[in-house]
């Protein structure tokens, strides 16, 4: 019986850390695979596995940007370290209003909206927006193509476009992103500090669900977990790598057309189960 939950495990991370740094929503992946993939655990367990891989992958973002990130351990100019200084002020500005609305309405979001239909209807919606954005950025040029380049007032704008991201479905990254582009920065911009932005709101509403959960669980599922944690780093370091690499030359049509497939298919899974 190990065996087969370990199995579901490595699935279930892999689909995390696949899922959590593109555009195409992790919660609408994890809620069809919660259908084929149902781990036979406690329901507590269950949520505080999906919280623990969740921080396994927001660990790949914080070591594959470290130095870029570290104002203190690495050798920099003055010049260098204001720059990082400066960054991580806009990444906290931005994180100001999906923190302050997520501690205030994360139970009441959840019981609300966390549902196949209110997810499906999500990703048809941002994948649209993707569609749209898509088309207006090919006939204009962005405004911003550096993230040191990032103002303070289109990093709050930026942290704006978030909190729709606290609706499932719609997709931390895909909200960002989308934000950040339609204020003017351009896709690779949008991108990266899509990703710096996750590393203090993923980590700090991770770290508020596991305060609730506790950490009294069996030896097995902490195996589980740490198979699950291992297979969501991993999945998460090629994901991010994958992402940076493809923005550059390519646009975010392709991930538009996948939303709307998939909100399809979870609209109609629902509807014939």
């Amino acid at each position: 019986m190990i065996l087969i939950e370990l199995l579901k495990a490595i699935l279930l991370g892999l689909i995390e850390g696949f899922t959590e740094w593109l555009p195409i929503s992790s919660t609408g992946h994890m809620i069809l695979a919660d259908q084929f993939l149902q781990l036979d655990v406690s329901e507590r367990f269950k949520e505080f596995f999906l919280v623990i891989i969740q921080l396994a992958a927001i660990l790949a973002v914080v070591i594959l940007f470290f130095k870029r990130l570290d104002p203190i351990f690495h050798k920099q100019s003055k010049k260098q370290r204001k720059r990082t200084w400066m960054l991580w002020a806009k990444v906290l500005l931005a994180c100001i209003p999906a923190g302050v609305l997520g501690v205030l309405f994360d139970d009441w979001i959840d019981a609300n909206f966390f549902n196949p239909t209110v997810v499906a209807l999500m990703l048809i919606l941002y994948g649209v927006m993707f569609l749209v954005m898509e088309f207006f950025q090919s006939v204009t040029e962005p405004k911003t193509t550096s993230v040191d380049k990032i103002s303070f007032p289109l990093a709050f704008g930026i942290g704006i476009s978030q909190v729709l991201s606290l609706i499932p479905g719609t997709s931390r990254s895909g909200a960002t992103i989308l934000g950040g582009m339609l204020l003017g920065a351009s896709r690779p911009v949008a991108a990266e500090f899509s990703f710096f932005l996750a590393i203090p709101v993923m980590a700090g509403a991770s770290l508020l669900k596991v305060v609730k959960l506790g950490f009294v669980y069996s030896l097995n599922e902490y195996l589980i977990l740490a198979v699950g944690c291992v297979c969501a780093f991993t999945l998460s370091w090629f994901s991010i790598r994958f992402l940076m690499d493809y923005v550059k030359k390519h646009s975010f049509a392709v991930f538009g057309i996948y939303r709307i497939v998939l909100g399809v298919i979870i609209l109609a899974y629902f509807a014939l189960a």
